[in-house]
């Protein structure tokens, strides 16, 4: 049980901030430490990542910020359905597996629906590929975290 409510106070820290280095820049190491990097600084691993253009970087931030605040939302819903599930721990009805599975279901579908509206914004500002690339860094942000998130909760019985 430590474990679990641990891997979801990283959870819970990432929802606040997360980052993602570049392929060709990133040291091989396992997601748990990924996910430590990501808790640390992610802003500063994106901005590394990304090799923004003065011009570039003055448009491109108030957008992240925007979509940060925006993406908290979702994820708060994900998270207190997860720690629903936990302290159930055993006791889970029918009725309650069904309510916070739609409500994880929903979450994602929300966080979907942002991550879209935030790549269209973005190609107002950034070429295509550097937006694409910004993409790729929190589709990769995301799998760590959900790994981890996933890894941590034990199957419904």
């Amino acid at each position: 049980m430590k474990a679990i409510l641990s891997a979801l106070g990283c959870v819970l820290a990432l929802a606040a901030a997360t980052p993602a280095y570049s392929q060709e820049k990133a040291p091989q190491m396992t997601s748990a430490e990924w996910l430590a990097k990501i808790q640390a600084d992610k802003k500063g691993i994106v901005a590394k990542s990304m090799d923004l253009t003065p011009a570039e970087a003055k448009k491109f931030w108030p957008l992240y910020d925007q979509f940060e605040r925006e993406l908290a939302v979702p994820q708060a819903s994900y998270t207190r359905a997860v720690l629903d599930y936990i302290a159930a721990d055993g006791t889970l009805t029918d009725a309650n597996a069904k309510r916070i599975t739609e409500q994880v279901l929903a979450a994602s579908r929300d966080e979907a629906r942002l991550r879209d509206k935030h790549y269209r914004q973005l190609l107002k500002v950034l070429p295509a590929r550097k937006a694409t690339r910004y993409m790729q860094i929190e589709s990769k942000i995301q799998a760590i975290v959900r790994y981890e998130s996933a890894n941590a909760i034990p199957l419904v019985n």
